[in-house]
């Protein structure tokens, strides 16, 4: 039985489980195959580039489960979590995911609505009379 590494990825208000474990590089997401869930074809690049970056690509299935937000922001939760799961799996692996900027969080959320205000930063219409 070969061991199974988690991680947990984030981006704005997705949060994907990362299940990895070493095998023939099935990928399911939320018990579905990759190309199932995710329809944009950036989103398929972004979840591989941790894989492509160690040359893991075939060597661990992944199982993975994600909510909240859209599809892009879950694939960039995604690609988060995959690579701390990769850093478990290899300790070695670090510097290079971590120069890539993939250990890192995106910080990046929705500023939220101010009083007075018709959105985050957007006044209304103006009129001097």
């Amino acid at each position: 039985m070969a061991s199974t590494f988690y991680a947990t990825g984030r981006r704005k208000t997705s949060s994907a489980r990362v299940f990895l474990t070493e095998g023939s590089g099935k990928v399911t997401i939320n018990g579905k195959s990759v190309d199932e869930y995710l329809t944009l074809p950036t989103s398929k690049t972004i979840i591989n580039q941790p894989l492509e970056l160690t040359k893991t690509t075939g060597k661990v299935d992944l199982r993975i489960t994600v909510k909240g937000g859209g599809p892009s922001s879950q694939a960039g939760a995604i690609r988060h979590g995959i690579s701390r799961a990769l850093t478990l799996l290899d300790d070695k692996l670090h510097t290079d995911l971590k120069r890539a900027g993939f250990l890192t969080r995106d910080p990046r959320a929705v500023e939220r609505k101010k009083y007075g205000k018709a959105k985050a930063r957007r006044s209304f219409q103006f009129s001097k009379r």
